[in-house]
């Protein structure tokens, strides 16, 4: 490689050819990069990865990238290839070009390489352990991609878009001292809270519910609904339980944890360099599929996606606790990618083999007392 080439290319170059695949990642990451951002795009795609070339050129030409799709008839027959790929750089000769070999299969990998080598084009490899352009060439050595990524071009760059519109929650003062407390004593609070959290669940129609006997006897849950009314979430009127709002009973059921989740992502923002985050979103997939995301946001290229619940998990003929781990490592895997990962934060304790299923699942758990501890395990999860 020359020194011209190399001065090129340090510019951006003019076009950028990348091989389309399931992972979307490593082509945006590539093309959003501001020292490799091209002019223009080339994306071979074979016939199934058609939906997935089409997401990710609408991204590409919302960031100003003129973008085009080149179909591949035959991915898995070498002469096709290189002949496709010859075609493109006949179409684009005497522009500077750079290759991105990381998508595709193999075969077509090896095809553009060949025609790069015989053509003279640049060609890199996005290493996404080590947030790095590997250039394919000795003497051109690594270099690290730009931390610029947004949850909006990256969610739809695997094909989900945004029902709804990005929700960065601030609860008021009353219901932070609330949430505060809750966190701070959640163990304690574990089975009246479990109390609180289905009677809001029975009150998600009429913002009202009726409480049992053995709910009016309970002593902590009257404790716990005192709390709840002096924080203006509800009020208790003989053997009813009022809610204030939908707001208010969404967040005694569950939601004052994504609270805490949220504003504990947000304080250690600064330290892990997150650069985009939000709560609640509300996703859908090309085939209209609807997912519903937590807490999200994007540190050193990836996706990391929380999911929080108050739903009961710990009793032993119940395998919510099972079924929301292979739901989130699921989730982590269609919508974000390879890349992706994902924890679980619940005020309920884990059983051994829960444990031990979501370590196999590569999902990190937050339970009960290490609530309070939540910005730690950020910054263990978080940090290479």
């Amino acid at each position: 490689m020359t020194t011209t080439q190399i001065s090129t290319i340090m510019k951006a170059p003019e076009v950028q050819i990348m091989l389309v695949s399931e992972q979307a990642a490593p082509n945006l990451l590539a093309a959003l990069d501001s020292a490799l951002k091209p002019q223009k795009a080339v994306l071979l795609a074979s016939s199934i990865m058609q939906n997935r070339a089409l997401s990710l050129q609408k991204v590409l030409q919302e960031n100003g990238i003129v973008s085009q799709i080149v179909p591949l008839p035959d991915e898995h027959n070498l002469d096709i290839l290189e002949t496709t790929l010859l075609e493109v750089a006949v179409n684009f000769e005497g522009l500077s070009i750079a290759l991105n070999v990381t998508g595709g299969n193999k075969l077509m990998a090896l095809a553009a390489y060949s025609v790069a080598q015989a053509s003279g084009w640049l060609t890199f490899y996005v290493d996404v352990d080590t947030d790095q352009i590997i250039w394919l060439d000795k003497n051109h050595p690594a270099q690290p991609l730009s931390q610029d990524l947004r949850l909006n071009h990256y969610l739809r760059s695997y094909g989900y878009s945004l029902t709804n519109g990005v929700e960065r929650p601030q609860p008021n003062a009353a219901w932070q001292k609330l949430l505060s407390n809750l966190v701070l004593n959640v163990e304690t609070l574990s089975d009246s809270i479990g109390q609180l959290n289905y009677i809001s669940q029975q009150a998600r129609h009429s913002l009202i519910c009726n409480m049992t006997d053995r709910q009016m006897d309970s002593r902590s849950l009257e404790a716990v609904l005192r709390n709840f009314e002096d924080a203006n979430v509800l009020k208790v009127k003989e053997n009813n339980v009022i809610f204030q709002s939908e707001a208010a009973r969404i967040f005694a059921n569950g939601g004052w944890i994504e609270h805490h989740v949220y504003q504990t992502v947000c304080k250690v923002t600064g330290a892990l360099s997150i650069r985009d985050k939000a709560a609640n979103l509300q996703v859908q997939s090309i085939d209209g599929q609807p997912n519903e995301i937590d807490v999200a946001f994007m540190a050193r290229n990836r996706l990391f996606m929380i999911e929080c619940k108050t739903a009961r998990m710990d009793n032993p003929e119940d395998l919510k606790a099972n079924d929301t781990l292979y739901k989130l490592a699921e989730n982590c895997r269609r919508i974000g990618g390879l890349g992706t990962r994902g924890m679980l934060a619940t005020y309920r304790r884990l059983r051994e083999s829960e444990l031990r299923l979501a370590k196999a699942l590569k999902i990190e758990v937050v339970a009960g007392a290490n609530l309070r501890r939540l910005d730690e395990k950020l910054k263990q999860w978080v940090r290479p």
